[in-house]
């Protein structure tokens, strides 16, 4: 993903300067025309990365408590922002800080100083801020949405969590295939071809992975590099990523699991967002860059065109598939009803409990899985080593 600039015209003649986060420029220009304006210039930012280390999300939380505490407490910003910069356990966010210390000494406001550091502060965060820096509620947004940074990644560790389990398993049932072809099966060939044995199809076939491996090793690692930089560069492109989103979520039981989370990061992220005062066309813009998903990510922003252009959230989001009936009839009642922000947060917490239930679905299928494929591809490959052995004590016998 990159930053792009881009400057683009309204229907109504006026001219419009923001930056977009997108995979590419024809994916900021497929953006823009959803929302309806007419693009003038794109231009993509060249961002340094830092060079220190990461800013870990646990360390936003509590300096984003701590700041709330201090304002509510009456402290100046300044005073405020140089006490968490002296005490905070993270030099890159300790310097972070002190530099947006200097920049609102400056007379820039908090909200703009945060929006430089997009490593600490993502645009949601920038945004809040600003919503309680104009709203004079800078203490209470900060703790809301400690709140719902600690929700948010709570959600997206469980999902990675249930991904754990089978990666390891994979991992340690290609580690045991290799040791067995390169160290183990070679003895065995070495045995079976001193006695002279008529050796069974399964065993053959076992000794010919065991010498193509020893012999063309690199061939097996060249190609399974060209996989994994060809399946990253398809999914660079915004035609790739939209395909590959889409297949996962018509995987059974996994595809469940990131429907369900997609659903509860949306509504979280745009309920916590309106609610803090942040206006609607903001917040899905903001929102659809937090998907983590293509097809999400364009649902969202067909919602916020319709919303541009007079129409209403939920027929969009009706529209892609993704969000389940009783989502769209509950956003469609907050938006006749006013209480939007209070709907979006009811399915949040809801899709929370929901996600608990996919995960351990998804869980309790993979461990017969997993099991199963250790059996069939270790116990299969010990086992056709065997079988002469077998042959030959039924010959003695």
């Amino acid at each position: 993903m990159g930053t792009f600039t881009y400057t683009a015209r309204s229907f109504a003649g006026d001219l419009k300067t923001a930056t977009l986060e997108a995979s590419s420029r024809d994916d900021v220009i497929a953006q823009l025309r959803r929302q309806r304006l007419s693009v003038v210039k794109i231009d993509e930012q060249t961002q340094k990365k830092p060079r220190r280390g990461h800013v870990k999300m646990r360390d936003v939380v509590i300096f984003t408590r701590q700041f709330s505490t201090m304002i509510n407490a009456g402290l100046p910003l300044v005073q405020a922002l140089t006490i968490l910069a002296d005490q905070s356990q993270n030099k890159t966010l300790s310097d972070i800080t002190r530099k947006v210390v200097f920049d609102v000494e400056s007379g820039h406001t908090v909200a703009d100083a945060m929006g430089k550091h997009p490593a600490a502060f993502s645009p949601l965060y920038v945004n809040m801020v600003a919503a309680g820096e104009a709203g004079g509620i800078l203490d209470t947004i900060l703790m809301r949405l400690a709140t719902f940074m600690e929700k948010n990644d709570a959600l997206v560790r469980k999902v990675k969590g249930a991904m754990i389990y089978p990666s390891v398993i994979m991992g340690v049932a290609g580690i045991a295939v290799t040791v067995l072809l390169i160290f183990v099966i070679p003895v065995f060939e070495n045995l079976f071809t001193s006695a002279g044995l008529a050796l069974p199809l399964p065993t053959r076939v076992v000794m010919a992975m065991s010498r193509f491996l020893k012999g063309y090793w690199y061939l097996v690692l060249a190609g399974a590099l060209t996989i994994w930089f060809s399946y990253k560069r398809f999914t660079a492109t915004p035609d790739g990523r939209l395909k590959v989103d889409r297949l996962l979520l018509k995987v059974p039981v996994l595809g469940d699991v990131l429907r369900k989370s997609a659903v509860s990061r949306f509504t979280r992220t745009l309920g916590t967002l309106v609610s803090s005062g942040v206006s609607i066309l903001d917040g899905l813009e903001i929102t659809a860059r937090t998907a983590g998903n293509r097809v999400v990510q364009d649902a969202i922003m067909e919602s916020r065109a319709s919303i541009a252009g007079g129409d209403t959230i939920a027929a969009p989001l009706k529209k892609s598939g993704v969000f389940p009936p009783m989502v769209i009839s509950m956003i469609s009642v907050g938006e006749q009803t006013g209480g939007l922000d209070e709907m979006l947060s009811k399915i949040a917490d809801f899709y929370d409990d929901e996600v608990d239930a996919a995960v351990g679905n998804l869980l309790s299928l993979l461990e017969p899985m997993m099991i199963v494929f250790l059996g069939v591809v270790v116990g299969g490959m010990v086992v056709s080593m065997y079988l002469p052995i077998f042959d030959m004590i039924n010959a003695v016998q």
